[in-house]
């Protein structure tokens, strides 16, 4: 939908409402030359949350479309997951004790989605939620979307005959300079739900006998970047263990 549709959108719901373009710019808290500029298709100079707030006042929900001229968008960012989860599995691969798969999803009364990563250390109980994401969006969506995958961990996991003890819950995020600085401004609100960083994530693993939260930033998910955000080597966790960092085959999580 253009910015054009949207304008028609709105005020074809505000006229069968019987609502004036006052009585809108009232309850979105803009002003009435705002409204009109949104119902005329003129949007371009107006901010996406000022769009929001105007089109929630007809109960319409705004999401942020992107074209890319170089071909399918969609098909290129499939790709950049597809080598986040293969390189992130890997790791998990190489974690002692743990069993770990991809892509689970799930149907539970009616809630439905898909797990990127589930994983399961029997020693513990311990369950593993991991949500990759190759770029922030939207982070409270994020966050919202964690808690219920986190919420329906357990039954989940009840369904493959694994009786969790306890659930911890990580976001591995593509280290681009993009995703650093989107998680810069949302430090406050990221840090108070994701507690740790790629630094403990791999301590974690190796010992994981407390609930953890976190977010990793991970370097390997575009090997052919040549950006300093690319290559194909993850970085060393530090404060590790002298014996487990200088262990032969095992990759680190990058640290944050």
């Amino acid at each position: 939908m253009d910015d054009q549709q949207l304008g028609r959108l709105v005020r074809a719901i505000r006229l069968r409402r019987g609502l004036r373009q006052i009585d809108i710019a009232a309850a979105a808290g803009v002003s009435h030359a705002t409204v009109s500029l949104v119902e005329r298709g003129h949007c371009r100079k107006l901010s996406l949350e000022t769009i929001r707030q105007i089109a929630a006042a007809v109960e319409v929900r705004v999401e942020l479309g992107a074209r890319w001229r170089g071909g399918d968008a969609e098909r290129l960012m499939n790709r950049r997951h597809s080598l986040l989860a293969e390189s992130f599995a890997s790791f998990m691969a190489s974690m002692p004790g743990w069993v770990s798969e991809a892509e689970v999803s799930f149907g539970i009364y009616g809630e439905r989605g898909i797990i990127d990563q589930l994983a399961w250390h029997p020693a513990t109980a311990h369950l593993l939620v991991v949500e990759l994401k190759t770029e922030f969006v939207d982070v409270n969506e994020m966050l919202g979307t964690l808690d219920r995958k986190a919420r329906l961990a357990r039954s989940v996991a009840a369904g493959r005959g694994w009786k969790a003890g306890c659930v911890s819950v990580w976001v591995v995020a593509s280290a681009t300079r993009t995703n650093r600085r989107h998680a810069a401004e949302h430090a406050a609100l990221l840090r108070s739900r994701l507690r740790l960083d790629g630094r403990q994530l791999g301590p974690f693993l190796r010992n994981p006998t407390e609930v953890t939260t976190g977010l990793a930033f991970w370097t390997e998910s575009n090997p052919r970047s040549t950006g300093p955000e690319g290559g194909h080597e993850l970085a060393r966790v530090r404060g590790g263990r002298a014996a487990d960092s200088g262990r032969a085959g095992v990759r680190r999580p990058p640290q944050v």
